[in-house]
């Protein structure tokens, strides 16, 4: 069903399965399987997509209550069980001085809780929340918020990655045009358009795809290419950053699904916000 709510969310097959961090082929035949279950197709496919049909649009409404009713299973059974766990997507910036501060806070507040953390690379903003891999997820927006929530926490103003020994490296600011010839690294296809709109400074580029924070580093170094980040974290000397003043700051945001009000999640979003704002 989380395969079916995906593909019936993105109406793409490769973006659901870049979403639910899985290859296509499976998340093909497991889609077949269900229409083969339910008796009749689920969604109309054409070259650039799928539509859903009057069959899928019924299962999309009866799946999402499904799956709503199954994460309050489960957290019903563990509790009974006397385990209480949850599980926190971090988008690959476990370095900030803001995450050690709300782990920390939230240790402190929570000393029975099993707390289960899921690092992710730079694909899917949302770190798996979308497919029930965490339970809320530690991030920077803009994405497609759609049946989501999202409390912002902190907002950073953004820099171009530069190699050291670049021209522009010495400026003390830089705006977007002057890096119009440049090639920057992308993200893969599939990923959430507005997450990959941002990164790219608002259009289209050209350059090397890469999937996490290394690889960016590394694009840089060895390619010459640039891309965005956040400022205020370290980098290798090999590199610098150089503040843009016309790109809008990036946000740090807590993301959960909507209309889970599980106690943990609210003291999670509660802690974050505290801890975001030293």
């Amino acid at each position: 069903m989380r395969y079916f709510v995906a593909v019936a969310e993105e109406l793409h097959f490769g973006r659901a399965a870049t979403r639910l961090h899985m290859s296509q082929p499976p998340l093909s035949r497991a889609i077949k399987q269900l229409e083969a279950d339910v008796g009749a197709p689920l969604f109309t496919r054409s070259p650039t997509g799928v539509t859903l049909t009057p069959v899928g649009a019924v299962l999309l409404e009866e799946a999402r209550a499904l799956l709503d009713h199954a994460a309050r299973v489960r957290a019903r059974v563990s509790a009974a069980a006397g385990v209480a766990a949850i599980t926190i997507g971090i988008l690959g910036d476990g370095t900030d001085p803001g995450v050690a501060r709300l782990a920390a806070a939230y240790r402190r507040s929570h000393p029975g809780i099993e707390i289960r953390i899921r690092d992710t690379d730079l694909t899917d903003p949302t770190c798996g929340l979308r497919a029930g891999l965490v339970d809320v997820a530690l991030t920077r927006s803009p994405f497609d918020e759609t049946a989501l929530t999202v409390r912002a926490l902190r907002a950073d103003p953004v820099g171009v990655v530069l190699r050291a020994d670049d021209p522009l490296a010495r400026r003390d600011s830089l705006r977007l045009a002057e890096l119009s010839d440049r090639r920057w690294f992308q993200f893969p296809q599939g990923t959430d358009p507005l997450w990959q709109s941002y990164w790219n400074g608002g259009r289209p580029r050209e350059g090397p795809v890469v999937h996490t924070v290394q690889e960016c580093l590394q694009a840089v170094l060895w390619n010459g290419t640039v891309g965005l980040a956040p400022l205020g974290h370290d980098l290798p000397a090999e590199l610098a950053v150089v503040p843009l003043i016309d790109m809008p700051p990036s946000r740090v945001v807590a993301v959960w699904n909507e209309g889970d009000t599980s106690p943990l999640i609210r003291s999670f979003i509660g802690i974050a916000a505290a801890a975001y704002r030293h």
